[in-house]
Formats: structure tokens, sequence, C-alpha cells
């Protein structure tokens, strides 16, 4: 193994990570994979060698081992360690293509262009949904591997003797297991550290969630109290105006139909008023005016 590069990827992962990442980090590269590599292997190293049965029927010890070890724990921890550190591999690999894109974006329009990404390792966008998937299949590999350890091996636990009936065996067989205590140890131990990177993951990605929640509700808060502050000075109401009701520009207000107007009729005549009639003239008498003349 070439620690350098090991060394390198530890880093990365390390520096795009949250703190909850940072301690699964630690939990899984220094109490699984270092137990794995110093102690776990050494254990299971005399797995097969040291299964023994009570007989001497050939092929019955190797049909017994198949049927109670379908799979090696240490290759199913193998399994379940490069499964688990790969998603944050996939994040380190996005924060790169993300450098690249800048790289080639800076080269093409020069130093003073617009930037797309002004820090490739914000987890914002893309990079943030890569996270939180990387989060999801982290916890859905260890929940996996969990469940398949208690189907194979109930109780994550191996008995001291198991009794195999399996053809070739001539009858029921007694079948010792090697060092079953100290397996026993180390298989609770993987189990435990593995329970707890589940829970950091669970931890982590809610914390995403949370905060990610938190920044979109300050920003519409932000946003509703800036118009709130602007919308006084646009719906200020002009002295004098105070309870009048105003439309819009395309209003019309509603004209009443005039009938055509038919040609007038003739104005009847004044009523005559009382006038006093004529006097007719007395035949013998004079007129006033020559009387007195």
């Amino acid at each position: 193994m070439n620690w350098g590069v090991f060394e390198g990827l530890l880093s990365g992962v390390n520096k795009y990570s949250t703190a909850f990442g940072r301690i699964w980090l630690s939990l899984v590269f220094i109490f699984r994979l270092l137990v794995y590599v110093v102690a776990a292997e050494r254990v299971w190293s005399d797995d097969h060698k040291d299964f023994d049965c009570n007989t001497r029927q050939p092929g019955c010890t190797n049909v017994c081992f198949d049927h109670f070890f379908p799979v090696s724990h240490i290759r199913l921890w193998a399994l379940q360690l490069i499964l688990v550190t790969c998603p944050s591999l996939l994040v380190i690999m996005h924060v790169a293509y993300r450098e690249a894109k800048e790289q080639r974006h800076r080269a093409a329009g020069g130093d003073n262009c617009h930037r797309i990404y002004p820090n490739p390792g914000k987890k914002r966008g893309g990079l943030w949904w890569t996270y939180l998937l990387s989060l999801v299949f982290k916890a859905g590999v260890d929940v996996v591997f969990l469940y398949i350890f208690y189907r194979f091996y109930r109780n994550y636990t191996l008995p001291r003797v198991v009794k195999c009936e399996l053809p070739p065996c001539p009858n029921v067989v007694d079948c010792f297991i090697s060092r079953p205590t100290e397996k026993n140890i180390f298989t609770l131990f993987m189990v435990v550290t593995a329970c707890i990177c589940v829970v950091l993951s669970i931890i982590e990605a809610t914390y995403l969630i949370g905060k990610r929640c938190r920044e979109c509700l300050r920003a519409s808060s932000t946003e509703s109290c800036r118009h709130s502050q602007d919308c006084p000075l646009s719906c200020t109401e002009p002295a004098g105006t105070e309870g009048q009701v105003f439309h819009g520009v395309d209003y019309k207000p509603p004209t009443a139909s005039i009938p055509p107007t038919a040609s007038t009729p003739p104005q009847p005549p004044p009523p005559h008023t009382a006038s006093t009639p004529p006097t007719a003239s007395i035949p013998g008498t004079l007129p006033e005016e020559e009387a007195l003349s």
C-alpha cells in the first residue's frame, strides 16, 4: 500500500467534511480499518485449518465448514469497508472536477473573468447533493451488512461446537471452531463501531438538511422584511385622496345608454292670461279725452 497516496486521500476527505464527518472518518480508519488490518486478519487466518470435526469421512469437514461459514468475516468486512469509503472518494472527485472546470474557465476568459465556483469546496448545488447522497449510501451499506451478519451468524456470535449431519457425513458429527471467544469479541467490536458510524451518518445528514432549511428560511425572511420596508413608500396615498377608490389604467367607467332622440314635439302654446275685454263705444257718447277738452 502506498501510504503517501492514502494520506492524501485522508486529508482530502477530512478537508471537505463537517465536524461529524471528521469523527466518522476517525472512527472508520482507526477503529475499523486498522483493527481489521492489524488484528482481525490474524485471528481468522486459521479459520478453515483449525475447524475440526470428529470424523474421518473425506469431504465432511469441508461441507460442514461451508455450511456454517458461507462467507468469511474477513471478506465481508473487507467488502464493507470498500463500499463505505468509496462515497467519500466521490466527494473528493467532485471537488476536483469543480477545480479543473474553474481552471479551464479562467484560462479561456482570463483572470478577471467571472468565477463559476468562488469556493469549489463549499457544499452548494451539486456538491451538496453528492455529499448528502454519500451519507445516505454509507449508512445504507452499514445497515445492509449488519443484516447480512445477523442472518449468517445469529446474534453476531459463534458457538464453540456445531453439529453437522450433511452428506457425506455418516451421521451427526461435532465440529469445533477455533478461538470462538476471541472471534466473538472482534465481531461485536466491529458491529458496535458500524452502528456508531450509522448514527453519525444520520446525524450529519440531519445537520446538513437542517442547516440548508435554516438558510432558506433566513433568506426568505430577509426578502420579506426588505419588501415590507419598501412597500409603505410605494403605497402611501396622496394627501386628500383618503378613502377614494382608484382603478387601473384600463378601467372604463360605465356609461348610461341614451336612447335615440326623436324629433322634438311642438311646444304647447302658453296659456292666455285673463285680460280686460275691449270696451265698446256707446253711441252718443264722446270719448273721455274729448269730453274733458
